[in-house]
């Protein structure tokens, strides 16, 4: 799912290429990404950009005469920057938005379609859509912790709680907790005041970084290739590749389709955190601390490049 810093990277790229331009229409696939009925989608026809902004893990494009046009990519969405009239691809294809210069797209790989395209009019309507998080950017340590400790969570959890922190996900997330030295799985209620800030001046650290990263790496060309895994990332994707930082194998907890990675010597204390799958798979065999999972035959070498966890 694109987060914080993938989000700012497209609205900085779509302002660039639409702000004060008319939006000419907006062409849809199929009945599905558009979850509002009024204002029709019709209305949007011949208004000019205001703003390009992120809202949390929205893109919102404000519209002359006070409406918004918010998009959330969920985990497979992708927007691009294409001709003039543009043909939406079959299949992956959900949404053009139209202008002189060009057709911004949406896209979603997969056979899910869990993309969501809202219009609303006035301010109100658009921050009824705000799950309520703090922007992590901006907020002070004070605040950071505060909103933190609002609820008993793993920190995990925490992160990537709309409710409670915009923009993160479970990519940056698992960065973060690297960086600040913290288990995923450590609980918000146990956190100092000392973990609590270290954790606070990762996420900007973190946060910071990627967006300048991303922005590099466009190059002022329109951003393709968004995903949640990269080759630089420090655990995030990269089970059984070494930490950068003390070379001890990063491992995983798979949970559904998510997983969290993290490195068992920077944060846990030398702790192999129970994964069920795995377990399940070595038994008596699975290994509780590093010194084991280093002793382990099977799980002592880094894992090949390619495939899950390699960066993509």
């Amino acid at each position: 799912m694109p987060e914080l810093p993938d989000l700012t990277v497209y609205a900085e790229a779509i302002a660039a290429r639409v702000l004060g331009a008319p939006l000419l229409g907006v062409r849809l696939s199929g009945p599905f990404l558009l979850r509002t009925a009024e204002p029709p989608i019709s209305a949007v026809r011949g208004r000019r950009v205001e703003a390009v902004r992120r809202a949390g893990k929205r893109l919102v494009l404000a519209l002359a005469g006070d409406l918004f046009l918010a998009v959330h990519l969920m985990i497979a969405g992708r927007l691009h920057w294409k001709p003039p009239g543009a043909r939406l691809p079959g299949r992956v294809g959900l949404a053009a938005f139209d202008f002189e210069a060009g057709a911004l797209t949406l896209t979603e790989a997969g056979t899910q379609r869990r993309a969501a395209l809202h219009l609303v009019a006035g301010e109100a309507a658009l921050a009824a859509l705000d799950r309520g998080g703090l922007e992590p950017l901006t907020a002070g340590p004070a605040a950071f912790a505060a909103a933190l400790r609002r609820e008993r969570h793993t920190l995990k959890r925490a992160l990537t709680d709309p409710s409670l922190f915009a923009g993160i996900g479970n990519a940056y997330s698992d960065e973060i907790l690297h960086r600040a030295r913290l288990s995923p799985v450590g609980l918000t209620s146990s956190l100092d005041d000392a973990a609590a800030a270290r954790l606070q001046a990762a996420t900007v650290a973190v946060l910071t970084e990627w967006t300048d990263r991303l922005r590099r790496e466009a190059g002022g060309e329109f951003p393709e290739g968004v995903t949640a895994f990269r080759p630089e990332m420090a655990v995030h994707g990269r089970f059984r590749q070494p930490c950068p930082d003390c070379g001890t194998l990063v491992q995983r907890i798979v949970k559904a389709a998510n997983e969290v990675d993290y490195c068992p010597r920077c944060q846990t204390g030398g702790r192999i955190l129970s994964d069920r799958s795995l377990a399940r798979l070595l038994k008596a065999d699975w290994p509780r601390t590093v010194e084991e999972l280093e002793q382990h035959p099977a799980l002592s070498q880094a894992r090949p490049p390619g495939g899950r966890g390699a960066g993509r």
